[in-house]
């Protein structure tokens, strides 16, 4: 049973959102970052990424860049840029890329449910990278960026959902990159009772994107109980900032692959090594997208190919049964000798939001070799969820993205 319980927020002035909103702070490297703010004064990423308040040559990790952000943050919450909202609320917020949307729940979840696994994970985290979130939030003494979550769909909550997006939106904006985002204020006792209880009775929550603000949040949680040992479970650090969408209503985007060469082989020697285990069809030069699981594109030397995985590779195991891991176990290892993508420097990933065509131009300069991915499904990261098992590394690419800086849970 989940606990998503609405929360007091600070947020942007109405008039304001579009400028304070930001992508998240891991979409961007130290550059990308500095540019925004500098173009925008009032992005968030001068609080989720401080270190753009510093020289080029500043350590991003010193504790001063986080007290920076932490001054930030009360600075826009002074000069009424961000306001707070003085009751606890939930929010609906809706994201179009493209003519397509969808919608989510804004809440706080509890860190409980992660630590008993009703919020299930299917990523590993890395240390380096909790350490850095893990200090942001608990100096800033607040998360600033939401948790992206999914669950099975509820006819209710979807119900009570569709009537708030009849009221007038709290913002409502189009973004630079086009895509365009719209929220609204459950201000209602009743609808919020409503929604809390329905999730009250759901069984599985999963971390769609976002397993290190996860375990930051959790990790700081801990932290505050351990300094706190009266706590009663239900101060705010206990929770941690989230949208929950449903999952039909998500699109997850294919992940793509580039190596650097054929680990030696010639041409037509790759080429034996891989009709081994996948049937090879030459698709001529136009850009080939696989439109169904265990097929892949491969793009080499000016040509495209369809790859189809021999029956005897395919597997029903949650995590084996992927096409990323398919193609990890019988074509990466195996033939390109690239055991672990994580950190193999021959190997470089295209979010499906970049097109075929940025595959082509990488694999024609820098790279050798591209490989287009038919998408991951929702259900798939069901399966490996409930299975308590994890997916390989870049298996899923979820847009549109959720801004930064429109929601932020203050823990005391």
């Amino acid at each position: 049973m989940a606990t998503i319980r609405p929360f007091n927020s600070v947020r942007p002035r109405e008039d304001l959102a579009n400028k304070v909103a930001a992508l998240p702070y891991d979409v961007y490297n130290r550059q990308e970052a500095l540019e925004e703010v500098l173009k925008e004064p009032l992005s968030f990423l001068k609080i989720d990424r401080a270190e753009t308040q510093f020289p080029e040559d500043f350590n991003p990790y010193d504790a001063q860049v986080y007290e920076k952000a932490k001054a930030t943050l009360h600075d826009m919450i002074n000069e009424g840029i961000l306001i707070k909202e003085g009751q606890n609320c939930y929010y609906v917020y809706e994201l179009t890329m493209a003519g397509r949307s969808q919608t989510g729940l804004v809440g706080c979840a509890a860190i409980d449910d992660y630590l008993s696994n009703v919020i299930k994970k299917h990523e590993k985290t890395r240390e380096d990278k909790e350490i850095d979130r893990i200090n942001h939030v608990d100096i800033c003494d607040a998360q600033t960026g939401p948790i992206f979550l999914a669950y099975r769909s509820q006819d209710i909550i979807n119900e009570v959902i569709a009537a708030i997006k009849k009221e007038n939106p709290l913002y409502d904006f189009v973004a630079p990159d086009g895509v365009r985002h719209v929220i609204w204020k459950v201000a209602n006792q009743h609808d919020r009772d409503t929604i809390y209880n329905q999730f009250k009775a759901i069984q599985s929550i999963y971390i769609a994107d976002g397993h290190h603000r996860t375990a930051s949040a959790v990790k700081v949680g801990l932290k505050r109980r351990a300094e706190n040992p009266d706590y009663t479970g239900d101060e705010e650090f206990n929770f941690f900032l989230s949208v929950l969408f449903p999952h039909d209503q998500l699109m997850i985007l294919d992940y793509n692959r580039v190596v650097k060469d054929l680990n030696g082989h010639s041409k037509d020697g790759f080429l034996n090594e891989v009709a081994k285990v996948f049937e090879i069809e030459n698709m001529g030069a136009e850009p080939f997208k696989p439109s169904e699981k265990a097929t892949f594109g491969m793009y080499l030397e000016g040509a495209w190919y369809k790859l189809t995985a021999k029956e005897e590779i395919r597997s029903t195991d949650p995590v084996e049964g992927l096409d990323v891991a398919l193609l990890q176990n019988h074509l990466l290892t195996p033939v390109l000798n690239i055991k672990d993508i994580r950190t193999d420097k021959r190997i470089d990933f295209v979010g499906g939001i970049r097109g075929l065509k940025e595959l082509e131009k990488r694999a024609n300069s820098d790279m050798k070799l591209g490989f287009s991915m038919f998408p991951t499904s929702i259900t798939e990261l069901f399966e490996v969820s409930d299975a308590d098992q994890l997916m390989p590394p870049k298996s899923t690419w979820f847009e549109p993205k959720l801004r930064s800086g429109l929601f932020i849970h203050e823990l005391s």
